[in-house]
């Protein structure tokens, strides 16, 4: 998850604790996996990565989930948070959520999704963190935010609050766009195999980044997938709701 302050001027070792304990109370954390962020270059996090930041788009935009569950669309609002916008849309512009899975799914809590099915995809970006953005969006139900590994380390991984989860908000997780239709579909991903290692005996992230689909396909062949994701239009193009 990325960084966020708990309180007014709160140190980060303090942020990061409560962090800890906010994944003991819930039973797992939102992490990604701790190697995300390595391999940053110098800079490269101030800048926003691999400067998406700098790249024209719109400042909000509608993305539509064709899945093995069923349809969704997000509305992504630049204002929210331009970082994580800006990276999202580079990737549904690349097609790199194409084939991905529902990895973890807690009814509840939240629905993620993030990495490659092509291990080697995965690596690469793993190398392109962005820097965090300030919160503006509360994390309520059917909003989405990026997943990191501390400080400065999203890069691709995505979850999309079940519920409302405020508590997140002071912990630095900045939702940058929200589902504005087929939110039933979210709520029926398969959420059988649980918290994933070492809480639980669902998916492991780093299995995943390392074999990709093939072990989720081996081990885990019920989990719902995204067919395509794709940028349909601006918000406020085609009805609303969920």
């Amino acid at each position: 998850m990325s960084r966020g302050e708990h309180g007014p001027g709160a140190p980060a070792r303090r942020r990061w604790t409560t962090m800890a304990s906010l994944g003991a109370l819930v039973g797992f954390t939102l992490l990604a996996c701790r190697g995300q962020g390595q391999g940053k270059k110098s800079g490269e996090a101030a800048t926003g990565g691999s400067g998406e930041a700098g790249a024209t788009f719109p400042d909000s935009f509608r993305v539509r989930f064709e899945t093995t569950a069923g349809a969704f669309t997000v509305e992504v609002h630049r204002a929210w948070a331009p970082l994580g916008a800006a990276r999202f849309y580079r990737l549904v512009e690349e097609h790199y959520y194409d084939g991905n899975r529902f990895f973890r799914v807690l009814p509840g809590f939240v629905a993620q999704f993030g990495i490659a099915g092509d291990s080697a995809l995965t690596a690469r970006w793993r190398q392109r963190p962005i820097r965090d953005d300030r919160v503006v969006k509360s994390n309520t139900r059917g909003t989405l935010s990026f997943a990191a590994a501390g400080p400065d380390t999203r890069t691709t991984q995505v979850f999309v609050n079940l519920t409302d989860n405020q508590r997140l908000d002071g912990m630095g997780f900045a939702p940058f766009g929200e589902v504005v239709e087929g939110m039933a579909t979210v709520d029926s991903l398969y959420s059988g195999y649980g918290e994933g290692a070492p809480r639980g005996q669902g998916p492991d992230q780093g299995m995943i980044m390392r074999r990709g689909n093939r072990y989720l396909e081996d081990s885990f062949p019920k989990l719902d997938a995204i067919r395509t994701a794709r940028v349909v239009g601006s918000a406020g193009e085609g009805a609303s709701g969920s």
